[in-house]
């Protein structure tokens, strides 16, 4: 494992029911996708990394609103701590392309997200910070036990 522990940022997009995503072309998440962000660079404040890093990603330039949460991924030969933001963009007509270290980027419908190849724990993070509704109880047509 590394012996540093790095600072990340991401920038959370909305656009009508959809949310920015890319799929990561390297690194631990590579194949999986997440919302733009990435490395936050010595000297760099927080707002401008993920300015940067969501124009660097899509091409898409955006303004920070808000801090919306933190997620750690820890993993055999990496450690980030990675700072979540709302961002607004500036264009919600531009189309947005894969540039940098993303394989792959699109406007995904929120009703679609469950059947995608996220990377760990943004399902739930979407939820917890209210930009998700939580999934319905799938019924499964099976009687629960009685009770005793």
């Amino acid at each position: 494992m590394s012996d540093v522990v790095e600072v990340a940022v991401g920038g959370v997009a909305l656009r009508d029911n959809e949310v920015l995503l890319v799929r990561r072309g390297r690194g631990p998440a590579a194949g999986e996708w997440s919302v733009p962000g990435g490395r936050v660079q010595v000297g760099e404040e927080l707002h401008e990394a993920v300015v940067r890093e969501v124009a660097e990603e899509t091409g898409i330039e955006v303004v920070v609103e808000r801090f919306l949460g933190w997620v750690e991924r820890i993993g055999d030969a990496h450690h980030f701590v990675i700072l979540d933001f709302a961002v607004s963009v500036l264009d919600p007509a531009q189309t947005p392309v894969a540039g940098d270290d993303a394989a792959e980027v699109a406007w995904v419908s929120l009703t679609e997200l469950d059947g995608m190849h996220l990377v760990h724990g943004l399902l739930d993070f979407l939820v917890d910070h209210d930009i998700l509704e939580p999934a319905e109880p799938v019924d499964l047509g099976v009687e629960p036990p009685p009770r005793a």
